[in-house]
């Protein structure tokens, strides 16, 4: 079951700074959320990850760092390449996709006899479509949110993975700065785009997420093409 929030306006990073008292419903898209300057659709979404947070300017000024090439071709990459689905890489018996569920929906409930570690059901507060998505666990169900890596797989493997050591793919894959909890049929519509050919429908949420892209292209090395350095720079410096 989805409700759908009025749209959301964006916010400057001074506004988001002064932070308003939690509100209720879609009333609380007024509240401010990130110096980026995204607004959250809906109250009780955690923040996703802390090196997701920062300010429009500190974005822009990493995102000068990484480097513009073409993109490189696709050939030889599979999801494999980047290690096994959703491993438990970070040894807490819980795998990936699970841990991220846990994060980013409210109202959990739990597999039973699985130590709180499969997530049975919950709501998710979905950033890209600003829309409320009710989740159960099940063959025809689960589908509904899926786990989406803000920078796609295959973009990663064309700009730069193709370089790096299996260990450090299989880190991109897993990394919670790289994983969202999404609307299922908005990731499927992404794909493997990029910013320069993609962005979140909620265009108030398009802040952070440029940001967070940024962020974890400098972090494994990553290149961008000018067309996707355009676009982030564009919208990041909408957001100041």
């Amino acid at each position: 079951m989805k409700t759908t929030c009025p749209p959301v306006k964006v916010l400057t990073a001074a506004t988001a700074l002064m932070l308003a008292a939690s509100l209720v419903g879609c009333d609380a898209t007024a509240h401010a959320f990130e110096a980026v300057g995204s607004a959250p659709c809906i109250p009780g979404r955690p923040t996703a990850d802390p090196e997701a947070t920062g300010d429009a300017a500190s974005a822009l000024v990493q995102l000068e760092t990484i480097p513009v090439k073409g993109r490189a071709p696709k050939t030889g990459y599979t999801r494999d390449e980047f290690g096994p689905a959703w491993a438990d890489v970070d040894h807490n018996g819980c795998d990936t996709r699970n841990d991220i569920l846990a994060r980013d929906l409210i109202d959990k409930t739990f597999k039973a006899g699985t130590n709180n570690c499969v997530v049975a059901s919950g709501t998710l507060a979905d950033e890209y479509t600003c829309t409320t998505i009710t989740f159960v666990r099940g063959q025809d169900t689960s589908s509904k949110v899926q786990i989406d890596h803000v920078v796609p797989l295959s973009d990663a493997w064309q700009k730069g993975a193709q370089q790096l050591s299996g260990e450090r793919r299989e880190e991109l894959a897993n990394d919670p700065l790289n994983l969202m909890a999404a609307d299922g049929p908005t990731n499927a519509a992404k794909g493997d785009s990029d910013a320069a050919t993609w962005l979140p429908p909620n265009k108030a949420f398009r802040c952070e997420y440029v940001a967070r892209q940024t962020s974890v292209k400098a972090k494994y090395s990553l290149w961008v093409t000018q067309a996707e350095h355009d676009s982030i720079a564009g919208i990041l410096e909408g957001c100041k």
